[in-house]
């Protein structure tokens, strides 16, 4: 017989049917015994009546406790009126038991799964497998599956196409510490992790794409918070022949549509999305990601804004420059001569966009410099030599001077969205196999040390 789900039974009174999954509690009513069964759709009642299991089920039934990996074959009954439980999706029917089988024992976990909000942080991440056997946990997971889905349908249906970009790349200066990857057959040398695909989606432009996106894993080496993680994903979109406003349509339009159909009960606070300069949020909110909820205690108020017009530059204190955001952001027009001279650098505006909701960051992007000159520049401003923007960025460069589209992009997180639509307080509650604060994984014991053979292989040693 083949299994079905806890949630589909209701449909099947009178039927016999064989659900598996694990037991969420046990109640003994003297000989009566009742467990309430566990899938990832619900929760099940059975009620295991010495007179209706046979005689290999009755030797089972003393020694199983919760979390036990049961299959169980019965016949759907309705429950009487007072036994009805609203609280559940099968509240109205039970499983009478006929046979029951242990496809494996449990030990008793560490913790009580019901809630595990509450459970030392450390502990639950050594047995995460156990804590995603929660029901919040479940239901996160859930939660990002829709988003992520989501995401997916709705570029595909505005024309873009999904194209997967390498893990292992250049070293660049974007920001951020990236992480190395020693080569084992280029002795000496070393890839990275990206920090984000944003060189290859510009040369995805470059190669007449036009539409992408992805949802892609990105790397970071920083230090961390609630809302950051050394491995996270991002929904990465590019689009070639646009201005920002394209851009900002086209996300607006996206994010609208998501909360109508992933959490439909959470309400959008203002339609369009309110749009402010970094000027003026820094001077009224002194912050360029404002909360802008009317009632910060509504679980359900989603409060969107945009913030465009930031400086390009910013004074690293030393006499040089740095950039805002990243290097490939083109400046807003008006300020396109000012840059190609390089001069009052702390004035020029760039046509970099965030979104922000309920006073996170949501997502980043703007338009590009997509002509060599504009781009080198800019690095030049940066205080890179003709060398190190030729070895750094000489393939982007060379790139640009293939007749290369004008282009912009956006990168929104998908954990930071997850957590929020979750009414969670960090990304760590809405990521399957998260890191600790310290940038550990508990449940896999990484990062580990490595034998010496492999260290060699890969010509690495070990500064003590």
């Amino acid at each position: 017989m083949s299994r079905i789900m806890n949630t589909d039974v209701v449909s099947e009174i009178g039927e016999t049917v064989c659900i598996s999954g694990w037991v969420n509690t046990r109640r003994d009513m003297g000989k009566i015994v009742f467990f309430d069964m566990r899938d990832r759709s619900g929760l099940l009642q059975v009620v295991l009546v010495p007179s209706e299991i046979d005689d290999a089920s009755k030797k089972n039934v003393g020694d199983i406790r919760t979390e036990y990996c049961l299959t169980i074959t019965g016949v759907v009954q309705k429950r009487g009126e007072k036994q009805i439980n609203p609280n559940i999706e099968t509240g109205a029917v039970e499983l009478l038991a006929k046979s029951v089988t242990i496809l494996n024992p449990s030990k008793t976990p560490p913790f009580e799964l019901e809630d595990t909000s509450k459970v030392n942080e450390e502990l639950r991440l050594k047995y995460r497998y156990l804590d995603l056997r929660s029901p919040r946990m479940q239901k996160n997971l859930i939660l990002r599956d829709r988003v992520i889905s989501f995401f997916r349908d709705f570029f595909h249906r505005e024309g873009f196409i999904d194209i997967d970009t390498p893990m292992l790349t250049k070293g660049t200066p974007e920001g951020a510490r990236e992480f190395l990857v020693p080569s084992r057959l280029q002795a000496g040398k070393f890839y990275v992790l990206p920090q984000s695909p944003q060189q290859f989606k510009q040369l995805l432009m470059v190669a007449g794409v036009e539409r992408y996106f992805q949802i892609v894993r990105c790397f970071r080496d920083e230090d961390q918070r609630g809302d950051r993680q050394p491995e996270f994903t991002q929904l990465d979109v590019e689009m070639s022949f646009v201005e920002q406003e394209d851009v900002l349509r086209l996300i607006e339009k996206m994010m609208i549509e998501m909360i109508k159909i992933c959490t439909p009960g959470k309400r959008i606070q203002e339609i369009p999305f309110p749009r402010l300069t970094y000027a003026e949020v820094m001077k009224r909110y002194g912050t360029d990601k404002p909360d802008l909820r009317e009632d910060t205690n509504d679980p359900n108020l989603l409060a969107f804004c945009w913030v465009v017009d930031f400086p390009f530059f910013k004074d690293t204190g030393d006499g040089g420059w740095t950039f805002s955001h990243n290097p490939f952001s083109a400046p807003k027009p008006e300020y396109m001569d000012q840059l190609m001279k390089k001069e009052r650098i702390s004035e020029i505006l760039t046509t970099q966009y965030d979104i922000v909701l309920n006073g996170y960051e949501v997502g980043g992007g703007s338009i590009r410099n997509h002509k060599p000159e504009a781009l080198r520049a800019v690095l030049e401003i940066l205080g890179m030599s003709d060398d190190e923007i030729n070895m750094q960025f000489g393939h982007m460069l060379e790139a640009f001077s293939y007749g290369a589209p004008p282009h912009g992009g956006i990168a929104p997180g998908v954990d930071r969205i997850v957590m929020i639509l979750a009414n969670e307080p960090n990304i760590r509650e809405v990521i399957p196999v998260p890191k600790t604060g310290d940038a550990r994984d508990l449940m896999m014991g990484a990062p580990s040390p490595l034998p010496q053979k492999r260290l060699d292989e890969a010509h690495v040693q070990i500064k003590k």
